[in-house]
């Protein structure tokens, strides 16, 4: 098996697997439609806010937007399905009537249903379906792409589960592999489920470093597409100047920096905020690729 062609999962539409077939990763761009998020809470807060922000990342270069009405930050308050479904189906509603390729963002099954049925071709679901035992049937009935990160604890007490037991890129892919069996189990074709290693869910900062890194690696043995978030997240304070590193607005740099590093490993897509320097970071790593 040749473990350097593209996986790209399926189904997606044709100008979504184009460029991943050709081994470009994607660049998904972040529509947070809440009054928390960790890095832009409340500036994109309503339909007609977020609806013009998705639009502009389109514009700016980003090939599918991910749209959320609950932040996972640490110490997040939890979000009722309905009222996070009233602010993501108009949005998705929107951007999917007008072309735009939709991603949901959730961790609850209903609103992945509603979001399906509004539009949205993917389902980004930090929890890998741990947080709502129905989402697996959900998906096997819609047949759509799903996003299954690693994920432990929950936003309140994930920074205290970092215990790996000294290896944290086996106990990601043993728990990762643990819900592609049970995804498989109720009847997902392998080809819907990417997989996303969680950098800084119930991670140090440390452990998202080796994960990154490990790209390439989670990849071949675990035979998905990989997406990478690393947008303005903590982490990336490490590689920052200590007068600037609590800022999530200073981090974008560095986040083009690990978009290259991603789209070079192999990844399939990258979850960013700020669109035109990750556009350029992956078009970057391709010709760099083609050109070994």
């Amino acid at each position: 098996m040749n473990t350097d062609a593209p996986l790209v999962p399926a189904p997606l539409p044709e100008n979504l697997a184009a460029p991943a077939r050709a081994g470009r990763a994607l660049v998904m761009g972040v529509v947070n439609v809440t009054p928390d998020s960790f890095s832009d809470g409340g500036r994109w807060a309503t339909t007609e806010l977020a609806v013009a922000h998705g639009r502009q990342l389109i514009a700016q270069g980003a090939d599918l937007l991910d749209v959320g009405g609950e932040s996972t930050r640490p110490g997040a308050r939890r979000v009722d399905p309905a009222e996070e479904q009233n602010r993501v189906l108009p949005v998705i509603r929107e951007l999917a009537g007008s072309g735009v390729v939709v991603s949901v963002d959730t961790i609850h099954a209903a609103t992945a249903a509603a979001a399906i049925e509004a539009g949205a071709v993917i389902v980004n679901d930090v929890s890998g379906g741990l947080a709502d035992p129905a989402m697996a049937a959900v998906l096997a009935d819609a047949g759509v792409v799903y996003i299954c990160q690693h994920w432990r604890g929950d936003p309140r007490t994930m920074d205290g589960l970092t215990d790996y037991g000294g290896d944290v890129l086996a106990g990601v892919e043993a728990e990762l592999r643990a819900r592609l069996d049970h995804l498989a189990d109720a009847g997902l074709a392998d080809e819907q489920v990417v997989i996303d290693p969680g950098l800084g869910f119930a991670k140090t900062h440390e452990q998202s470093w080796r994960l990154l890194a490990a790209t390439a690696r989670l990849r071949e043995d675990l035979r998905r597409p990989v997406l990478i978030g690393a947008s303005r997240k903590r982490f990336l304070a490490l590689a920052l100047p200590d007068d600037v590193a609590a800022d999530p607005l200073a981090r974008d740099a560095a986040t083009a920096a690990t978009t290259a590093l991603a789209a070079a490993a192999g990844a399939w897509a990258v979850r960013v905020h700020e669109v035109p320097a990750s556009r350029d970071a992956v078009r970057t790593a391709s010709l760099w690729k083609e050109t070994r």
